[in-house]
């Protein structure tokens, strides 16, 4: 309804004009006199109306009023191309583009075209324009977002290519939006060497107290002891930054309201220092920085985490105190056997736990520390990642160790090829028999990429005669070949569930199986 009142009012403005045009002409030209001019309007719209009309109506507008303020908010919400021309036709919405709170520069959003190598000359010097008449003409006032994307540009890479933006450009902007109190600074350069060299001096003094949300990817970043107080930054994300753990230390110690940090693809970083001044941080991530070798965190109040690290690489994680840990995500190599061994010590208050291995070189060990109030696990396996012979049985070691798991998801990742050898056929009776030891809370268990391997059966055997509160148990057998005309009947998975694992199910329980050999079977 806002757009609509906005289009309409747009409209009004638009005749407005044109008869304020018209009626100067004419007086001009003395073809009618000001009031016959008034008599003759007074059939037309009310918005053509003057209070001096002979019907003595003042002037109107039939649709909604919507107060200056209204408007600005909704001109703010118009792509940046929309917002541009609204301004061209309305001097209400030219002081509100003057003021406009978000500023979005890309390729998309100016109307030009790249591809993926990148922009031609011109393409390049009608971006710096466009972008240099606007940031110019901007009152500053009300600035809240600087969002640049920038990925087809190139930076002094060869100074005769006419494709090279000068880094003077992208420091303008960037002091001109800091200057202004700006809140989030969205940087997005290509990923190309030489990096932009982020102007970290343009964050020291009073220009950086505004800033809450700082996103940079594919530049260098030095702050050094000198770089001024963020004190309101709150979010960090650094996407393949040129950054070491020492200069980001020095951020970090000057951001003690900062409540989420997301470091990704930051190569220079070997020691990740998280002090405890950061009382507010509560999120913490870091993905695939090849170089790390220590993370280790002082934060009191971190609640969430989110490590992936190098297919053969786990850094060490010291998380201190980490009491308020609820939710941990971790991808890495043997990072089964790593969650098993350490986690329950480093984050013992754990409720959620979500585990992706690349690789395993040993069976799930059994420990005595126990997960005493994780409620969901989520693991994700590469077929062959389980060292010996795919011990899948060997995860009921998490079932031993969380007494209040309430459900288990468990998402194997075969390649097809692999699923038509080693598969059980065997009498029911050589399966590993479910010990004495029952998990009460376990209402739900999910197996996706299931397939009837010895130890795999075993796994969901076990399940079923031991969770004395199972609601429902998931197999997906998305890697069942039997929908091939060629395919052996007697390698079909629903087949196999139904020798080995469709008797234990308890009455009270639900045996739910998803796949292309359940779709065959209901066609036959």
């Amino acid at each position: 309804m806002a757009m609509l009142a906005l289009m309409r009012l747009m409209a009004v403005r638009r005749r407005q004009k044109r008869q304020r045009q018209r009626r100067r002409i004419q007086a001009r030209d003395g073809l009618i006199s000001t009031g016959a001019a008034t008599a003759r309007e007074g059939s037309g719209s009310p918005c053509e109306q003057d209070g001096n009309s002979q019907g003595g109506k003042p002037a109107s507008y039939s649709g909604p009023t919507l107060p200056e303020n209204i408007l600005y908010h909704i001109h703010s919400l118009l792509p940046l191309r929309d917002a541009a021309r609204a301004a061209c036709v309305s001097h209400a919405f030219l002081n509100s583009w003057r003021c406009r709170p978000n500023l979005n520069f890309s390729i998309e959003t100016l109307g030009l075209e790249a591809n993926e190598y990148g922009a031609d000359k011109a393409t390049v010097e009608e971006f710096i324009k466009n972008v240099d008449h606007i940031l110019t003409r901007h009152s500053g006032i009300g600035l809240k977002t600087l969002d640049i994307d920038v990925y087809f540009l190139r930076f002094d890479v060869d100074p005769q290519d006419g494709n090279n933006a000068n880094p003077c450009h992208l420091d303008s902007w960037l002091r001109l939006a800091l200057t202004s109190g700006v809140e989030e600074l969205i940087l997005v350069l290509p990923a190309k060497v030489p990096k932009y060299n982020f102007p970290c001096s343009l964050l020291s003094g009073k220009t950086g107290n505004s800033i809450q949300y700082i996103r940079l990817s594919s530049c260098a970043f030095r702050p050094t002891v000198s770089l001024g107080c963020l004190r309101s930054l709150k979010r960090l994300h650094l996407y393949s930054v040129g950054i070491t753990g020492d200069e980001l230390g020095c951020l970090l110690s000057n951001s003690s309201a900062l409540e989420r940090l997301e470091v990704l693809l930051c190569s220079e970083i070997l020691c990740l220092k998280i002090p405890r001044l950061l009382q507010r941080l509560s999120y913490l991530e870091v993905v695939s920085c090849d170089s790390l070798q220590v993370i280790e965190s002082e934060a009191p109040n971190l609640s969430s985490c989110s490590f992936s690290g190098h297919r053969h690489h786990r850094a060490q994680l010291s998380l201190g105190e980490a009491l308020q840990v609820k939710k941990l995500e971790m991808s890495c190599f043997s990072a089964v056997c790593y969650a098993r061994e350490q986690l329950p010590t480093i984050v013992p208050n754990l409720k959620t736990l979500t585990i992706a291995t690349s690789c395993e070189m040993a069976s799930t060990p059994i420990v005595p520390s126990k997960f005493h109030r994780l409620k969901h696990l989520n693991i994700r396996i590469p077929g062959g990642a389980l060292y010996p012979a795919n011990d899948f049985l060997s995860l009921a070691s998490f079932l031993d160790a969380s007494p209040s798991l309430e459900t288990f998801v468990l998402d194997i990742l075969v390649p097809e090829c692999r699923v038509e050898h080693g598969l059980f056929s065997g009498d029911p009776s050589q399966l590993v028999q479910a010990p004495e030891h029952h998990h009460d809370m376990l209402k739900r268990m999910k197996i996706t990429g299931f397939y009837p391997e010895k130890s795999l059966l075993e796994l969901a055997c076990r399940v079923l005669e031991t969770a004395t509160s199972l609601d429902c148990l998931t197999l997906g057998t998305s890697y069942c070949s039997c929908w091939r005309l060629d395919s052996e009947p007697g390698k079909c998975h629903l087949a196999a569930i139904g020798t080995y694992i469709e008797g234990k199910v308890a009455s009270t329980a639900r045996l739910h199986v998803e796949g292309p050999c359940t779709r065959r079977r209901a066609v036959e």
